[in-house]
């Protein structure tokens, strides 16, 4: 399933949500103007279990920032920008603008650290908005758990764009990196998709949305006209 957008409408202009999209494809534009030169410098400046699992340094604290907005290539950074801009607008409303920006960046922190605790000896550079966007998702789940996403389902010649209601998108996608990651436990330091990290962002934005919903009433969940 390919979500495409939720029927959701905000009211506010989400221009946090916007910056942190642009900040994303900047920082990829930027790795690929590096040409063969960019695995070195990723190397040195991404996020590496082994170096933070050693001791932590304000090194390691820019590089757990600099990581939230690199991408390994084209489809991961579509990706990760397609569910940030369908689920992330609607977090940035519930929040507020500066409530969601440090929410993201303590989203992909959570994620980071589940990555770490994980695989604390690897020393595979860990890149990828991924964490802070599953954290979003999480979010999501809680406080608009009423809410529809227009998904196109591709199955050849049925293939289809149908309404799926959030928590069958969203929940479908959390079993999944919850069985991969029970998967990949034990397997060997050799780079792929860091599930724990996807796991971590979206339990933390449970928590958060859990906490948020009992506080106070969040936006109500308006359908497209």
């Amino acid at each position: 399933m390919i979500p495409i957008r939720d029927e959701i409408k905000t009211r506010i202009v989400p221009v946090v949500n916007y910056a942190l999209i642009a900040a994303n494809v900047l920082m990829f534009l930027y790795m690929l103007s590096m040409g063969s030169g960019v695995e070195a410098w990723v190397q040195r400046n991404a996020l590496v279990p082994v170096n933070i699992s050693s001791g932590l340094d304000l090194g390691d604290l820019k590089a757990l920032l600099m990581s939230m907005f690199m991408h390994a290539g084209w489809m991961h950074l579509i990706g990760n920008m397609l569910y940030l801009w369908i689920f992330g607008d609607n977090i940035e409303e519930s929040l507020g603008h500066v409530g969601y920006l440090v929410f993201y960046l303590l989203g992909g922190a959570a994620a980071a650290l589940a990555h770490i605790l994980t695989a604390p000896g690897s020393q595979v550079p860990a890149v990828g908005a991924s964490g802070a966007v599953a954290a979003a998702l999480g979010a999501y789940l809680v406080l608009y758990p009423h809410s529809r996403v227009y998904t196109f389902i591709p199955l050849g010649f049925f293939s289809r764009l149908t309404l799926v209601p959030a928590i069958v998108v969203l929940g479908l996608w959390f079993v999944l990196q919850l069985f991969s990651g029970v998967a990949s436990l034990g397997a060997s330091d050799g780079g792929g998709v860091a599930f724990w990290a996807h796991i971590g962002g979206f339990v933390f934005g449970v928590l958060v949305g859990l906490l948020f919903k009992g506080r106070r009433q969040v936006a109500p969940e308006r359908q497209w006209s």
